[in-house]
């Protein structure tokens, strides 16, 4: 398959020469076969790569066969929507700006009307628009949190979430029948001149900003001095989380300095994703120096965020995805009920991975909780859903992965609308006299301590996804009774039981005290996940059963 996507990329006459002699001039063959072993797949992530020449990388033709092919999607439907126009809008990355404009040159090629945005921007902004401006779909420039030297390509739909997997797969057929050669492109300036294709006015930005603001929930009951530590990881979200928090009038807001500029090195970090609690090294400096509450930094296009949260000796604890989506869930119930503003057809949603602490808080104010597959579409299905009902209404979704969205003007996870009301919820304790700690703890003592981790394995190339496949069918076959004193009491095949949800290889092996663990190949990184859990009302027999699962798993990958 290599040789013949080798052969095809040096016989294209629309190839660029330079791109060619970048190919011939790599001697590694494994590089190379990499390079080409196989198109870059398109799924309902889009596309995500290395950036560099090959069928299998992130460049101008393979963002220009993929924009054809999602034009010919486009051109086959008959839609709800009201104008037949894209928008486009790119993050800092290397090429963003270069592959937004050639996407923008294939749609309005094809007839299809192009909005795209003069500068960078991030990825709910992209969402906001779909829906505001009422657009077929979109498309957003974006490896999320991938290392700088990868880039990607989103898909998205009328509803403005990213497109699901019937559509992924009309895009990837016609992916699949068409070739560089079929590519229809006009010039950007005449494009420009032709009207097809137009830069965003900034009014639709300043709905957006005015979107967020409104969906606070208190501002005369906070601490508005509450001290606040925020980096942008040199991504998108410097100008809008900076003018929201502004806006909210917070006082005590303190800058990343090094890290609040655009930049597509991502000099500070190897690895650009809040997940990671080592991006949060200048922050930790800053919020020292400054004895800040709190710490928030967001990824690259601003679709994720993560937080720290200083203690009683000043030292800064780390809060993943599950601790603070539980928390924004705990005090939107909280809030919205004391001002009696909660109807009780309000539904939040979040994925099969994430922690169950949301089930016991959801179940306290009798609010239901929905569980999809993981990917933030999944959990925008949903709301798309819910609009075309009158009896429900979505509230609030999230999943372990630091995505969260509140209310529905947006389909996909939002990190400026999290970080605003991440410090209401944060100032709103405080004034209070807690900290996101206390209250956490608080719902453990009326819950169970939960405890939990992540565990990845990174296997690359061709070898690794055969060994991931390897490590799939072990786990489906493996007969587990109990760990510990868990016993198991069901395993759940998202492949191939049906579960009410699309088929995904997931698997999922509950317990009867309420841990479980999962396990499932990523759908954007060359890795398996291993998802472990651990419940008790006993702080030390919780941590032990997390070791126990741990333990069990570690056994059988060695």
């Amino acid at each position: 398959m290599y040789k013949k996507n080798l052969e095809n990329w040096l016989n294209s006459n629309v190839i660029d020469e330079a791109d060619k002699k970048a190919v011939l001039s790599v001697k590694d063959n494994e590089e190379l076969e990499d390079m080409f072993y196989k198109n870059l797949e398109f799924g309902t992530a889009g596309l995500r790569g290395i950036i560099g020449p090959g069928s299998n990388r992130m460049n101008i033709y393979t963002v220009g066969l993929a924009t054809q092919a999602f034009s010919n999607v486009i051109n086959s439907k008959d839609y709800t929507y009201a104008e037949k126009a894209i928008a486009i809008v790119y993050d800092v990355r290397h090429m963003s700006k270069e592959f937004a404009e050639m996407a923008a040159r294939c749609f309005a090629a094809n007839g299809i009307k192009v909005y795209l945005k003069k500068e960078n921007g991030t990825t709910p902004f992209l969402s906001f628009l779909i829906r505001e401006l009422k657009l077929a779909g979109g498309v957003m420039i974006t490896a999320s949190h991938n290392p700088k030297n990868y880039n990607g390509y989103k898909a998205y739909w009328e509803e403005g979430s990213q497109i699901l997997e019937d559509l992924a797969g009309e895009i990837k057929e016609q992916v699949e029948k068409i070739s560089f050669e079929e590519i229809k492109l006009i010039d950007l300036e005449e494009g420009f001149n032709k009207n097809i294709i137009q830069y965003l006015d900034g009014e639709i930005y300043k709905k957006y900003i005015n979107d967020i603001l409104n969906k606070k929930i208190e501002d005369e009951n906070i601490d508005k001095n509450i001290k606040i530590v925020y980096s942008p990881l040199n991504g998108t979200g410097s100008i809008p989380v900076r003018e929201v928090l502004e806006k909210r009038g917070f006082n005590n807001l303190f800058y990343v300095k090094e890290e609040l500029d655009p930049d597509p090195d991502f000099k500070t970090t190897n690895y650009p994703n809040p997940e990671n609690q080592k991006v949060f090294k200048l922050s930790e400096k800053l919020g020292r120096e400054e004895a800040s509450d709190i710490l928030i930094a967001t990824d690259p296009d601003c679709d994720r965020a993560a937080i720290e949260v200083r203690d009683k000796n000043g030292d800064y604890i780390f809060f993943n995805g599950n601790k603070i989506g539980a928390l924004l869930v705990n005090y939107i119930l909280e809030r919205l009920n004391a001002k009696k503003k909660l109807k009780g057809n309000e539904v939040v949603v979040k994925s099969i991975v994430t922690g169950d602490l949301t089930k016991y808080i959801c179940e306290k104010y009798g609010i239901e909780l929905v569980e999809v597959l993981t990917g933030f579409k999944n959990i925008a299905e949903v709301a798309n859903k819910l609009d075309k009902t009158n009896d429900k209404k979505y509230l609030f979704g999230f999943e372990e992965s630091i995505g969260y969205c509140y209310t529905g003007s947006v389909r996909d996870k939002d990190a400026v609308n999290s970080s605003m009301m991440i410090a209401e919820m944060a100032a709103y304790y405080k004034k209070n006299g807690l900290t996101l700690l206390d209250v956490l703890e608080k719902l453990y003592e009326e819950h169970g301590y939960f405890f939990e981790k992540l565990n990845q394995v990174v296997l690359e190339g061709i070898n690794g996804r055969e060994k991931i496949k390897e490590i799939m069918s072990k786990f489906r076959n493996e007969k587990i009774e109990k760990i510990g004193d868990m016993n198991l009491v069901k395993m759940i095949d998202y492949l191939n039981s049906d579960t009410g949800l699309a088929k995904s290889d997931v698997l999922k092996f509950l317990f009867d005290d309420g841990s479980w663990f999962a396990v499932r190949p990523s759908g954007t990184e060359p890795k398996i996940k291993f998802y472990i859990y651990s419940r008790d009302m006993d702080k030390d027999k919780s941590k032990k059963k997390l070791l126990q699962i741990e333990k069990y798993i570690d056994e059988r990958l060695n």
